[in-house]
């Protein structure tokens, strides 16, 4: 039997172009969706205020209020050098929120709160702004007492808030 080389060609022409049109195809779906995420949480501002049962920490972020992880830690340190923060206390607390950043695409700063803070409330007393790394925005709180602590999201705008309780200063 004598095969046409001309057709082969095609054949396999053919063959390729189905098989290379199915694996790209799926490769650029992949690829888009790796290049347009959902847009990480800027975080904007921090702030605190003290109420007669409770202090209040609030970060402010654009876009949806990320997930927050509160954790207590001996000490606290900066990421990613693991340089310790000079917050005096004796207890603290790590605050991360993620996906969140506190920079533009140009990496410049977006936030334009405290970044190293003594606070004179009843629990709360030191604020730090310890990293802004790979997605992950951390803050560390510090007290001279052992903390109890509360998180909620609020909208419009959009904030993450922690409440730390203390006995009622307002008799």
């Amino acid at each position: 039997m004598h095969h046409h080389p001309s057709r082969a060609a095609i054949v396999a022409g053919l063959v390729l172009t189905a098989v290379g049109a199915t694996i790209p195809a799926s490769a650029v779906a992949q690829s888009k969706a790796a290049a347009s995420p959902t847009s990480p949480a800027r975080v904007l501002n921090a702030r605190w205020g003290g109420h007669c049962t409770y202090d209040r920490l609030v970060i402010d972020v654009q876009g949806s209020a990320p997930s927050v992880s509160v954790s207590r830690v001996g000490s606290l340190h900066y990421d990613p050098s693991g340089k310790k923060v000079p917050l005096a206390g004796k207890y603290f607390l790590s605050i991360r929120l993620s996906p969140a950043v506190a920079h533009d695409s140009a990496g410049r700063s977006v936030y334009h709160g405290p970044r190293l803070v003594k606070i004179p409330l009843t629990k709360l007393k030191g604020l730090a702004l310890t990293g802004d790394f790979e997605g992950v925005v951390s803050f560390g709180t510090a007290f001279q007492t052992k903390p109890t602590y509360k998180v909620s999201k609020l909208h419009s705008p959009e904030r993450v808030v922690v409440d730390f309780n203390h006995a009622n200063q307002c008799h």
